[in-house]
């Protein structure tokens, strides 16, 4: 199980590469060799990183779906839509596809944000915008989300 931890900022490249943050490169270590998929966010304007071995845990879930039911081929079509493998190069750099970088409004500062077992990458001035309109209903999402008085007990 996969625990990435931190947010890092960084800078893009006119080409879309972004140079890997050396404590964020520390942890995706173990997963570089299998490479990374790249993504939409389904809820927000960002993109998101797997690392391989998430990804196909993902998809197993998915592979499931009935392919005889509209929905689910429409879900398919939609999360799928613009997914691209990435790896880290050589020297710790990652290429974004131009089409992914149109869709996250990346510009030229960004934000890495680990989220458990993936990294969100988002262009900086969306990611704090972001924050900042959740930042009132967070307390109740929270509360919502974690205060189930049945939540299994962390062991």
């Amino acid at each position: 199980m996969i625990n990435l931890i931190g947010t890092y900022e960084c800078k893009v490249d006119a080409k879309g590469r972004l140079m890997v943050p050396s404590a964020l490169k520390k942890q995706l270590a173990p997963m570089m060799q299998d490479g990374f998929v790249i993504k939409r966010a389904v809820f927000q304007n960002c993109l998101e990183l797997y690392p391989m071995e998430q990804w196909n845990v993902l998809m197993k879930r998915i592979n499931k779906l009935n392919r005889f039911r509209k929905k689910n081929v429409d879900f398919i079509r939609k999360f799928t839509a613009g997914v691209k493998t990435v790896e880290v190069d050589a020297n710790g750099r990652l290429l974004i596809p131009k089409d992914l970088v149109g869709f996250a409004g990346i510009e030229k500062e960004i934000v890495l944000s680990s989220a458990i077992n993936i990294v969100e990458i988002w262009d900086k001035d969306k990611y704090e915008q972001a924050l900042d309109d959740s930042s009132d209903d967070f307390a109740d999402l929270a509360e919502e989300v974690m205060g189930n008085d049945d939540f299994d007990e962390i062991s």
